[in-house]
């Protein structure tokens, strides 16, 4: 339906158009039941794949947003929900509500309450604003906003890998197609090598993303989002480098999944910052941990804790 519904000349329209999306594309996801009312019948570990479908389509699209708000999150069906935890809403003047945190907790307003101002992206499918608004004008939601970053960077990261495998598909396919010295450039070692540490980060991160959506455990959600992102910019390289100097032009697709990469990896938590957390965590569970533990270092050892 992506292929169908979001191919790569609808992407450029996105790019030119008022909103940044694909219209009437929402519609039909709602329509498939993957986001919106009916998605509330599916767990994280279902809508992985989805998710990931996304990120390979370049779906220009608030279904990060949408999936992380959780289950109530269904009731905007209609154009999505537009989700922040910092200063910056994506598409949040075709929303259909806005979700906000405010003091430890998360709210809920129609984009028409308050005040949008269109912030540049690199992304130009991504609209992003700064939004203001009064709290008054807002109702609270019973949402934890942890959990609720926790769904987000999830559907980042699922998403990041399928931008990663579209970016590695291109690369591979242009490698096969662009001659040099009588002899397709993909048969050079250099070129296999590059190809090939693409795809295997690309693996290990695709499982970690699942088991991530299984558990749903902050921690490993964290991992995911590392591995997801890492995989994701290697890919962004390792592809913009075998297109050349053409691979740089707004005139080829290949800048669109590039850009999409580059944000999502950004967003919700970058690479550092979740191996921070990880790291963190491992901290305090062996600090925490008895000293004739398994996790914890033991008398007469030093634990560096990595």
């Amino acid at each position: 339906m992506l292929e169908k519904e979001c191919p790569p000349a609808a992407l450029r329209r996105a790019w030119a158009n008022e909103t940044g999306r694909v219209p009437g594309l929402w519609p039909k996801l709602c329509a498939m039941g993957v986001v919106g009312a009916d998605a509330a019948a599916f767990s994280p570990l279902d809508l992985v794949l989805v998710l990931e479908e996304t990120g390979r389509a370049c779906v220009p699209e608030p279904v990060v947003g949408t999936f992380a708000s959780g289950p109530g999150g269904g009731a905007a069906a209609a154009t999505g929900l537009g989700l922040a935890v910092s200063p910056l809403v994506l598409y949040a003047d075709s929303v259909e509500r806005l979700v906000l945190e405010h003091e430890g907790g998360l709210w809920s307003l129609p984009p028409s309450r308050a005040s949008l101002a269109p912030c540049p992206a690199v992304d130009g499918s991504r609209r992003l604003f700064e939004v203001s608004w009064d709290p008054g004008d807002a109702e609270r939601l019973e949402l934890d906003p942890r959990s609720v970053l926790d769904r987000a960077a999830l559907a980042a990261a699922a998403q990041l890998c399928g931008t990663a495998q579209q970016l590695l598909d291109a690369a591979v396919a242009y490698a096969g197609q662009r001659h040099q010295f009588g002899q397709p450039i993909g048969a050079f070692q250099a070129v296999k090598h590059k190809l090939a540490d693409v795809a295997l980060r690309l693996e290990f991160a695709r499982p970690v993303v699942y088991r991530a959506a299984w558990s749903m455990d902050p921690v490993h959600v964290s991992m995911a989002k590392a591995h997801a992102s890492q995989a994701a910019l290697l890919a962004a390289r390792a592809a913009l480098q075998v297109h050349g100097a053409m691979g740089y032009t707004v005139e080829h697709d290949l800048h669109m999944w590039l850009k999409r990469a580059w944000a999502l990896a950004a967003s919700w938590g970058d690479a550092a910052w979740h191996v921070q957390r990880v790291g963190e965590a491992v901290l305090r569970d062996r600090a925490a941990a008895p000293l004739d533990s398994p996790v914890s270092p033991g008398p007469g050892r030093l634990g560096t804790g990595r």
